[in-house]
């Protein structure tokens, strides 16, 4: 099963959404395996923002990231990166679908609740950065058998 990264970010705990994105993703069927409070460092920050150091935001982002801690959780399913951004939705909030967790909770570009790993490869990276491996827990979750057909188990 693919992984992916989900961060809600120091507006979603502030407005009180962390439960509500849980919520969302375990109704969709996902395991939720790795989950933690923390603060962000400009260590994690600049590794996690690479393709970002040389734009003008960068500094703003990086101050707004590490303004309170964010949730960072690692979310497991078929396709799962796929399926997490959808939930998500686009990153100008204001203009994300009714429905999505953006579309529902947010107004803003930059204060947009979450992030969600763009692809599988960046998810294994963010998971790298965010979790160490006595963070994430491999669990039976029995209901998958009602969530997922045989084959798309394998």
């Amino acid at each position: 099963m693919e992984r992916s990264v989900v961060l809600v970010k120091p507006d979603g705990v502030q407005r009180g959404v962390i439960g509500e994105v849980i919520h969302r993703f375990e109704r969709k069927g996902l395991k939720l395996v790795g989950i933690k409070m923390i603060s962000l460092d400009d260590a994690i920050l600049d590794e996690w923002y690479a393709h970002h150091k040389d734009k003008p935001f960068f500094g703003g982002l990086k101050s707004y990231m590490k303004s309170y801690p964010v949730v960072a959780m690692l979310w497991e399913g078929k396709d799962v990166v796929v399926t997490v951004r959808k939930m998500v939705g686009i990153t100008l909030a204001r203009d994300a679908e009714p429905g999505t967790i953006r579309g529902d909770f947010a107004m803003s570009q930059q204060y947009n609740l979450i992030h969600a790993s763009e692809s599988a490869e960046i998810a294994k990276s963010e998971e790298k950065l965010m979790f160490a491996s006595t963070e994430i827990f491999t669990w039976q979750k029995t209901d998958h058998v009602h969530t997922y057909i045989k084959e798309e188990l394998e």
